[in-house]
């Protein structure tokens, strides 16, 4: 009895020590250096320098989880913030001390100045790094830290302000003599003022947060009635995720490439590009996909983008690492969109063929080291691709949110040069309080193509399960043929995808690759179900057939196949062609390598249901299937069809999210496509029509309320 409880006290202290390897080794993301072990570093890590003793990270997520491996690498203690619902996050654990600072919502935990400066103050930090979003661009914080004598991980709160404000950033882009839009240099009053301004520059335009940044506040207007709805959504959407509904209007250019450009800047004076990213596959403004570097640009136009990016930077004494946003058209014509103060979302790709650690160049920026590194020392080694993998549905409108607890989840670590920037584990929640952002998977490779080739592999072996994601749409695109010619930009999904994303479109042959899977996968576990390990039990009697005759149901076909069990591999017969699976998978993994006809597939298996439910991830995209006896299928299409359920009648919330406003009371006559309510889902505004006319029924929530997915919120008669 001593032994046994020593040996299970033994195995749960290694299960411990295993778990916090795990947690902190592998789940907090990458530097250079720590996992790509082929990729250089221009400016290592000197444990000699003296440096900071502690710093607090105001922020979540993995971008805390990003700095905190970082600092950690420098020997700097780190502090974590946190919410209420945050307690028992990642970058919670990661970091050697955590304070809690309010509430789940945003504006009451990590947007809360006051609160973050006590506990700045209470554990001792002598400086602060701001991520990404948050208080990473609000002056007002940089200042409250300077005049405590804390350090703020970024640039000055001059910098922050003049960029900060989208009018005042045009102004000084044109001072330092870079390209700028042509546009509205000032206020937008209110819609019909937008709509004056609209016709005066000509659409179509771009209406905008002033405050704006990431996607949120950005509306495109085509005509009048567009300027008047961007202009209320983009004020709403401003003062909630800014507090600040200042608008302005520029002329949008049509079929324009997103590409930005790296700046490190030091309190020296001083400045240096770090080359570009290209960033033009967004939806609704926000990207999806990035890459580095662009297949777009040539030598010329990179240098010319790269010194105005620079005169930028030195115009305003810019001193840590920043980004300026350029929209480039078809004839490499650049013109200036705006400057990120702060650290990109996207960064992981400049590091990965820069070999520059901008995290660390950040820190020794702001204890006031001038930069090591000058622009002969930045090149382009290989090719790096970041994929945005987000809990989102992406068969809705390219992406809307979802939440959910993750019950299962692996990173493709065990690839090659695969880095993955996460700030979640199996067991994270998805709330609807924060970015719906699960992980940033970046792939390296000596050329474009491998980067892809290694980018399809781990979006195929990522296992996601308890929230809804967006890999399959993530994976379709980087096998799609314009974006492998590289004939992108801003237009992407929509040019690509017009009716919206429909899932993988499998060819004839991968459609028999599937079926022969699946077949396979049926009678594996028929098999299994047949045999009794370790137990003493009667024979069955019956007689095992040779070959079983099967239909299987997906994505609307039904298609018969037969299939047989030969040694340890499986002969599939689909339309007078044989296919031979390797049986050697495992039912109980939930990816594995699949080979059929010689040809290897990363397949995951979702469930395996008693009665030949099949759900399986193929080619990126799940596929809900049943594989039945011929006999079964006989009885199926005797059963009656349910009738469908008219829902034109009702507005249903596409996400889980916030009630933000009602445009209507039971009694009011609402026309087709009237606005009837909007609803806020991870800071983003989404305004719903009605289907059809009608009069109100029934108003079913309140403004405030929290809806699910589906909800019924308006009933018309």
């Amino acid at each position: 009895m001593v032994t046994a409880v020593a040996g299970r006290k033994y195995f749960r202290l290694l299960r411990t020590s295993v778990l916090s390897y795990l947690r902190n080794g592998q789940r907090c993301g990458y530097i250079p250096g720590a996992r790509f072990c082929s990729i250089y570093t221009v400016d290592p890590i000197d444990s000699s320098e003296p440096t900071f003793e502690k710093i607090l990270i105001a922020n979540r997520g993995e971008i805390a989880c990003r700095v905190i491996k970082t600092a950690k690498k420098m020997g700097i203690k780190t502090v974590a913030i946190h919410s209420d619902v945050d307690s028992n996050a990642p970058h919670v654990k990661f970091a050697d001390e955590a304070v809690c600072v309010g509430t789940a919502q945003a504006r009451d935990s990590y947007l809360l100045m006051d609160r973050i400066m006590e506990v700045v103050k209470q554990t001792g930090a002598q400086a602060v790094h701001p991520g990404y979003g948050f208080l990473s661009e609000n002056a007002e914080f940089v200042q409250k830290l300077e005049t405590s004598g804390i350090s703020f991980i970024g640039p000055n709160a001059d910098a922050i302000t003049g960029m900060g404000d989208k009018l005042e950033s045009k102004r000084l882009a044109m001072a330092a003599g870079v390209n700028t839009i042509p546009g509205f240099d000032g206020i937008v009053k209110d819609a019909e003022d937008c709509v004056r301004i609209s016709n005066d520059i000509g659409y179509p335009v771009m209406i905008k947060a002033s405050a704006g940044g990431g996607g949120k506040g950005m509306r495109i207007a085509w005509n009048d009635e567009e300027a008047r709805e961007g202009f209320k959504l983009s004020t709403q959407e401003a003062a909630s995720s800014f507090g600040d509904d200042r608008i302005l209007v520029e002329k949008f250019v049509d079929n324009p490439r997103h590409i930005e450009i790296q700046v490190l800047g030091d309190r020296h004076g001083n400045a240096i590009y770090l080359n570009e990213r290209e960033c033009s596959i967004q939806r609704r403004n926000q990207k999806v996909i990035e890459e580095a570097p662009s297949v777009f640009l040539d030598d010329a136009t990179r240098k010319a983008m790269g010194e105005q990016a620079v005169a930028l930077a030195k115009q305003i004494g810019y001193s840590s690492a920043g980004t300026v946003e350029f929209l480039v058209d078809s004839q490499k014509n650049f013109y200036f969109l705006e400057m990120n103060t702060r650290l990109q979302v996207e960064h992981p790709i400049t590091e990965c063929i820069t070999g520059v650690d901008l995290v660390h160049q950040m820190i020794r920026v702001a204890k006031g080291y001038p930069l090591k590194i000058s622009q002969p020392d930045i090149s382009i080694r290989g090719w790096a691709i970041e994929s945005r993998v987000y809990a989102e549905d992406p068969f809705k409108n390219f992406g809307l949110p979802s939440i959910g607890r993750l019950s299962k989840y692996q990173e493709p670590l065990h690839l090659p040069k695969v880095r993955c920037d996460s700030g979640v584990e199996e067991g994270s929640e998805i709330s609807i309080y924060y970015d719906p952002m699960i992980c940033k998977l970046v792939c390296y490779g000596d050329t474009r193509e491998e980067a892809v080739e290694r980018s399809v592999k781990a979006l195929d072996a990522y296992v996601i399960r308890g929230v809804t994601h967006n890999i399959p749409l993530l994976r379709d695109i980087l096998t799609e043929d314009c974006f492998l010619s590289g004939n992108i930009s801003t237009n992407y999904l929509p040019e690509v995808y017009p009716d919206g994303f429909k899932g993988k479109q499998l060819s004839s042959r991968e459609q028999m690759e599937l079926v022969a899977l699946l077949a396979s996968i049926h009678l594996k576990d028929t098999l299994r179900s047949r045999s009794f390990i370790n137990e003493t039990r009667m024979k069955v009697n019956s007689k095992v057939p040779t070959t079983w005759n099967l239909v299987i149901r997906f994505s609307d076909k039904e298609v018969p196949c037969s299939v047989k069990a030969v040694d340890e591999n499986f002969k599939v017969i689909v339309d007078d062609m044989t296919l031979t699976v390797d049986g050697k998978f495992s039912l109980a993994s939930p990816v594995f390598e699949a080979n059929i006809d010689g040809t290897q597939e990363t397949v995951q298996l979702i469930n395996l249901g008693s009665a030949g439910e099949i759900r399986i991830r193929y080619k990126g995209t799940a596929f809900q299937t049943h594989v039945l006896s011929e006999a079964a299928h006989h009885y199926i299409t005797l059963i009656p069809e349910k009738p469908k359920v008219d829902q034109s009648k009702q507005v249903l919330s596409p996400m889980p999210g916030l009630v933000k406003s009602i445009a209507c009371v039971p009694g009011d006559m609402v026309a087709e496509g009237q606005e009837v309510c909007v609803i806020e889902a991870m800071k983003m505004q989404n305004s719903l029509a009605a289907a059809t006319s009608g009069k109100v029924k029934a108003v079913h929530v309140r403004e405030g309320e929290t809806v699910e997915e589906e909800q019924v919120l308006v009933e018309l008669e």
